[in-house]
C-alpha cells in the first residue's frame, strides 16, 4: 500500500476527484491549508486599493489517498493531468487497519 498526498496551488479538487473514481479509487481526504513555498504570494491591495501588502502564506489544498500499489502510476498520471500546479509525495504505508471492523491491509482501502 503506498500513501500519496498531494499539495494543490489551485482548487482543481473536483476534476482530481472524479478521474480517481473512474478508476475505482473510492476514498480520499481533502482540506483547504495556508502555506508557502518557493515563489511568493500574489500581493494584495490593502487600504481602499492604495496600498499592496504581500501575505506570508496564500491558500492550498491537500488531498490525501490510500491506494494498492498496482494502483500507484495510475493515480499519479491522474494528478499531473488534471492538477494545474503543486507537488505530490508518495510513501510506502507499512500497516493500516479498519478500527470498525478489525481488517488489515488492502482490505482496510
Amino acid at each position: 500500500m503506498l500513501k500519496i498526498e498531494a499539495l494543490l496551488v489551485n482548487n482543481c479538487v473536483m476534476a482530481i476527484s472524479e478521474a480517481l473514481r473512474e478508476i475505482e479509487v473510492g476514498g480520499m481526504t481533502v482540506g483547504k491549508v495556508r502555506g508557502r513555498g518557493k515563489h511568493p504570494p500574489a500581493k494584495l491591495h490593502a487600504a481602499k486599493g492604495s496600498e499592496l501588502f504581500q501575505p506570508q502564506f496564500s491558500d492550498r489544498y491537500i488531498i490525501t489517498i490510500i491506494i494498492p500499489k498496482s494502483k500507484e502510476d495510475a493515480v499519479i498520471n491522474i494528478l499531473k493531468t488534471k492538477g494545474t500546479g503543486g507537488k505530490v509525495f508518495v510513501s510506502p504505508l507499512s500497516r493500516a487497519i479498519d478500527i470498525t471492523t478489525g481488517h488489515e491491509g488492502e482490505e482496510t482501502i
